[in-house]
């Protein structure tokens, strides 16, 4: 089991904005989990909350592997900065996906680089 932060490389945002929305993409699509996939919650936070950070290149590309991820039926979450710092309002940043089982995620974003 593990959960997947896909981040859009083109935004260049600065670590402590990065590691924010990271950060809001993984507890959103674990919340996402908790009701929509209970028991691969669980099994996620037994076995140590496996998290794996990609990078993609566009917003375009964010929201295709979106409507892919819900095709699939797995939790996702998909992230939107406030704007109140280094982005304007609204900027989607980053798509958290399961927890779920790491084949499944495998399957979605085996392309990807890490990040």
């Amino acid at each position: 089991m593990k959960q997947v932060i896909v981040v859009r490389s083109d935004l260049r945002m600065g670590k402590g904005k990065l590691a924010a929305q990271v950060a809001h993409a993984s507890i959103s699509a674990a919340e996402e989990a908790m009701t929509r996939s209970e028991r691969w919650y669980r099994d996620w936070k037994v076995e140590g909350q496996a998290k794996i950070i990609l990078k993609i290149g566009s917003e375009a590309e964010l929201k295709e592997l979106l409507r892919r991820a819900r095709a699939m039926h797995l939790p996702a979450a998909l992230i939107q900065d406030r704007g109140l710092t280094q982005l304007e309002p609204g900027t989607t940043t980053c798509l958290g996906l399961g927890p779920a089982p790491d084949d499944l995620l495998d399957k979605l974003t085996g392309n990807l680089k890490l990040l």
